[in-house]
């Protein structure tokens, strides 16, 4: 019973992880071209299955191989330095399960210490085609091996595909690139604080000041397109930065939720926007997103020179980063 139910809790988490927007629903995976969601889902129902039917052996088999590639998921996130609390939800969902399942190995006082090592995590008997005691090691094993081969991940968002540039905006041996989402909260409360700045930036001149949006949230999409047929429709850095601002304010009140209200909406704001086919800036948007391996909003970046390039994230951060440079302008001349 207690088997069914954290199966049934790995599959709610699955569930739960698909229909929240959270700041970690761009991570992605597959294997062999199948969803990591669906493969979770249909390992579950198959530990569901076979617990119902007290299939204490398969059951054991199927959590040793689970826990192999749970083990090889979790470096992945390590490697990557990006953590999904869904993902390690799962996770520890099925190491209880294996805990509960655990059965002590049956041991002989003259077995070596290498038998008891490969028999520590327990045996399941498989009939292939006798009953063979099979070490869940194995399992485990095969688990991590199969998922090694097999799996392809990601874990930064990204839009399509092609080549072309980026909105940006200005010149000069400075540059700024800021990484911001319409729906993060910390991006809506750092928008009003730099965009006086930014506008002073670009009123002075001596900085190229570069947008781009990260895509974490649903509805970021939508709102990131407008925002390019927006900085697609000219009139400078000023309707750029209006733009920005009416769609953080929209966003924060969730004011505009399909396109239809969103075009009504800018609209009605003064806000030009000139639809074209978004494909080919979209290749410029992800090199940028790679390039600084950017997977959190708000994120800034400033280049004072192709080796002095300074990271800032975060509100307070962001803030001083900019503060900095100002300094920096003010005691060159510019």
């Amino acid at each position: 019973m207690w088997t069914i139910l954290l199966a049934v809790l790995g599959i709610g988490i699955i569930v739960f992880y698909a229909l929240c927007d959270t700041s970690c629903v761009y991570l992605e995976g597959d294997i062999l071209g199948l969803d990591m969601k669906y493969i979770g889902t249909g390992y579950m129902l198959a530990i569901i299955l076979f617990a119902a039917f007290r299939k204490n052996d398969y059951v054991r088999a199927l959590l040793a191989s689970g826990i192999g590639v749970e083990v090889y998921l979790i470096f992945f996130q390590f490697r990557e330095e990006v953590f999904c609390p869904f993902c390690l939800a799962f996770a520890a969902t099925l190491i209880a399960a294996f805990i509960l399942n655990y059965d002590t190995p049956l041991s002989k006082p003259n077995d070596s210490k290498t038998r008891r090592f490969v028999y520590a995590l327990g045996e399941a008997e498989i009939p292939i085609p006798g009953k063979l005691r099979i070490p869940l090691l194995f399992f485990v094993i095969a688990g991590y091996v199969f998922v090694a081969l097999t799996f392809s991940g990601s874990t930064t968002p990204a839009y399509g595909a092609d080549k072309s540039s980026a909105p940006s905006y200005g010149s000069g041996r400075y540059e700024i690139i800021i990484f911001t989402d319409y729906f993060c909260p910390p991006c809506q409360q750092l928008e009003s604080h730099i965009d006086p700045a930014l506008e002073e930036f670009l009123a002075r001149g001596g900085v190229k000041v570069t947008f781009v949006d990260l895509p974490v949230h649903k509805e970021t999409h939508l709102y990131a397109r407008y925002f390019l047929y927006a900085a697609h429709a000219g009139r400078g850095y000023r309707n750029a930065l209006h733009a920005r601002r009416v769609l953080f304010s929209l966003a924060a009140s969730r004011a505009a939720s399909d396109e239809d209200n969103l075009r009504h909406a800018l609209n009605a704001r003064g806000v030009a926007f000139t639809p074209y086919d978004l494909k080919p800036v979209y290749h410029t948007l992800n090199r940028i997103i790679r390039t600084y391996k950017v997977k959190s909003t708000p994120t800034c970046i400033i280049r004072y020179s192709s080796t002095d390039i300074r990271r800032y994230s975060g509100t307070f951060e962001i803030q001083n980063g900019l503060a900095m440079l100002r300094a920096t302008l003010k005691n060159t001349g510019r």
